[in-house]
């Protein structure tokens, strides 16, 4: 069996979500209000987790327990202010033990439980891996500085190279907070996750898995009447799809060969949220929906 065959057998719509079946991992009827219309996306399955943090739901992260990392992460968009906080990493106590509390917890000094480590992604995973820990729902994208802080947890990201997570991936996540920050009007919900390859790949043994590519959509339903030309096509939705290999094929985002290294093979396509649609269809073999109705206001 292929490898793609077999995402279109394991990988079912969200309903029918695997993990724990009551508390802050398990469910997302908690952090409904993180998703347009209350509806998450359809076409992968995973652990839900209704992140909390100091005993408020921040965002919501899709988790691929077998894989160590998220399939997406969705929140609200807020304008951001200050200084971004410390990265003090932080790890979800209910995939370790289903009865803890739902709070996420810093990760101690000591040693490392290993129930903790068997269930996730641990810092050192990363230490000399060649990847960083890249942010589905980015800091930069939350005004209030503990959302920001609830960021910074190892079920929020997946390794990253340098060279996209510092360059054009954050240009690109620059771009929608501008965007998002001068034009949108209402709400602004924000789902940003991961294409794995056909054939996984992982840091350190099997422990955390590669994505090939990051992706990002979003959906504001209200928006200024008087957008820019430039931007009349980034409304209601906007979506893109970044690079995570310089290797990979050009099929889904071309390369720009004028740029220099260490950017070079990381460029960011952005696109129509029906096109992210078809190649997030075509990669897990089963209809994928970001937005319900896809964000037509209705």
């Amino acid at each position: 069996m292929t490898y793609q065959r077999c995402i279109s057998v394991t990988l079912l719509v969200v309903g029918a979500w695997c993990g724990f079946s009551s508390g802050d991992v398990g469910d997302f009827s908690p952090c409904l209000k993180f998703f347009y219309q209350g509806w998450p996306p359809k076409g992968i399955a995973g652990t839900p987790i209704c992140q909390r943090y100091e005993n408020q739901y921040r965002f919501a992260t899709l988790y691929g327990r077998s894989r160590r990392s998220p399939w997406f992460s969705a929140y609200v968009f807020s304008r951001p202010e200050g200084k971004r906080p410390r990265g003090h990493w932080k790890y979800e106590p209910q995939l370790a033990y289903p009865t803890a509390g739902g709070n996420m917890a810093y990760f101690p000094k000591s040693k490392l439980d290993p129930n903790v480590a068997e269930s996730q992604a641990v810092p050192q995973d990363y230490s000399n891996s060649s990847y960083t820990r890249g942010h589905l729902n980015p800091s930069l994208h939350h005004q209030d500085r503990t959302d920001r802080k609830a960021t910074f947890t190892l079920t929020n990201v997946a390794p990253q190279r340098e060279g996209s997570n510092d360059g054009p991936w954050a240009t690109f996540e620059s771009q929608v907070n501008k965007t998002l920050s001068e034009y949108c009007k209402g709400v602004a919900y924000v789902v940003t996750g991961v294409i794995p390859y056909l054939k996984e790949r992982w840091i350190k043994q099997r422990r955390v898995a590669i994505p090939e590519y990051y992706w990002s959509a979003y959906c504001c339903p209200s928006y200024s009447q008087s957008l820019p030309e430039s931007l009349s096509k980034r409304f209601p939705t906007l979506a893109a799809i970044g690079r995570n290999d310089p290797n990979s094929t050009e099929e889904i985002v071309p390369v720009d060969r004028s740029k220099k290294k260490p950017f070079l093979g990381y460029d960011v396509r952005p696109m129509s949220l029906q096109t992210l649609e078809m190649y997030l269809t075509k990669r897990y073999g089963t209809n994928f929906s970001v937005f319900y109705e896809q964000c037509s206001g209705s």
